[in-house]
């Protein structure tokens, strides 16, 4: 971990000039650029709304900030962790022919959709405003549960990123675990309707814990839930630790596949 912090120190414009370019080749070619990101979960949250409005309005309040935020989540986890998957394999020709420290690839990835993701929550602030819901301090705490999801989505960023020189098929099969990831996510359901004895099997999602703590400082002006907090942040201390530990076992290796 230490060589980690002291080659981003080292090595920090370099890195940051991998996030903006990140962000730049997402948006390459497109007239209204990095406004999709905001486009993107409105233009969602409206065809969401129209088609299930009608069955979960009454057990859902404000239902337009309730399908926002949960996409919040969901898009940025899918996007961070797919970009990520992509970062070594897409950088091969600079990794063959200078220096650079090869985590700042998938770690730039997670990074640039953080930004982006961030933007989305113009929408959200856009829509609590029209719907006429109140503002308080306590929305600004949404940075704890962003924060930790970063934390997860490096520590996955990692894993899937070390794989995928190896094993090139893990990105059609991680399309999958993304598509369950996101029924088993309430992103446009209330958990309620969950049946009990398979919650617990839901709970275990990482996002779960995310999207709970995002919507009760966003919707319903209250700190987040401990349990969320202990959950989502021992998910991002196991994962983190796993993703850095797999990438420094093998990275000396990526050379020799890329």
């Amino acid at each position: 971990m230490t060589s980690y912090l002291l080659n981003l120190n080292k090595y920090k414009d370099l890195f940051i000039e991998l996030v903006i370019q990140d962000v730049k080749l997402k948006y390459r070619n497109s007239y209204i650029g990095i406004v999709w990101s905001m486009l993107n979960p409105i233009l969602m949250m409206i065809v969401l709304t129209i088609i299930f409005s009608a069955l979960f309005e009454r057990t859902i309040d404000n239902f337009p900030v309730y399908v926002l935020t949960g996409r919040l989540v969901y898009t940025y986890f899918s996007e961070a962790t797919n970009f990520a998957l992509e970062s070594l394999r897409s950088n091969s020709q600079l990794i063959k022919k200078v220096y650079v420290p090869k985590y700042f690839f998938p770690m730039s990835r997670v990074c640039s959709s953080f930004i982006t993701s961030c933007i989305s929550i113009v929408p959200i602030i856009i829509v609590m405003f029209v719907t006429g819901m109140d503002f308080s301090l306590y929305n600004l705490l949404i940075i704890v549960p962003l924060s930790l999801l970063f934390a997860i989505c490096s520590g996955i960023g990692l894993i899937l990123s070390t794989i995928n020189v190896f094993f090139r098929d893990i990105k059609h099969f991680y399309t999958i675990i993304l598509t369950m990831l996101m029924y088993a996510t309430p992103i446009f359901y209330p958990e309620e309707i969950i049946p009990e004895k398979y919650k617990f099997l839901i709970e275990l999602n990482p996002m779960f814990s995310i999207v709970g703590m995002v919507r009760d400082v966003v919707m319903y002006n209250m700190f987040p839930n401990l349990m969320d907090i202990l959950f989502a942040l021992f998910y991002s201390i196991i994962l983190l630790f796993i993703g850095l530990f797999i990438f420094y076992k093998n990275q000396d290796r990526f050379i020799l596949y890329l």
